[in-house]
């Protein structure tokens, strides 16, 4: 499988702006811009998508292994925070913390916290960071 998305800028770094598009159309031409990055102006970024990803592909994986596990969740909210921060003269995605609350009848606190370390892991989204992720999981 092969997914696609694509960007074009305009621009300087500062004063440029772009659009952000989605093979599947989820997305199209939705503008972004170093204020939208850096700046906290309304709008999207890399690192907001990149958490998007992060959060919906740990909380497929996790369905995936309550599953596989004899289980059946009845809700999965996942929010993903990515850092963004200085390094080696640049910048580079640092972290990506997951908040995950989960509803999952008959499990208990460890075998939860077991499964969900286990979904963190093996998401293909997880894998692909070059970051430290972490977790916080708590049944709610």
């Amino acid at each position: 499988m092969k997914h696609k998305a694509s960007a074009q800028w305009q621009g300087s770094l500062k004063e440029g702006s772009g659009i952000l598009s989605t093979g599947s159309g989820a997305l199209t031409a939705k503008p972004y811009s170093f204020k939208t990055r850096f700046e906290g102006e309304p709008g999207t970024n890399p690192e907001e998508l990149i958490g998007a990803a992060h959060a919906g592909c740990f909380s497929m994986a996790f369905s995936m292994i309550l599953g596989m596990a004899g289980f059946t969740p009845e809700k999965i909210s996942t929010t993903a925070t990515v850092s963004l921060e200085p390094k080696d003269g640049g910048f580079a995605i640092t972290a990506s913390h997951l908040d995950v609350t989960a509803s999952i009848p008959g499990i208990d606190d460890a075998t939860f916290q077991d499964l969900a370390a286990k979904a963190k892991a093996g998401c293909p989204v997880s894998k692909v960071l070059n970051a430290e992720i972490t977790m916080d999981a708590k049944l709610g």
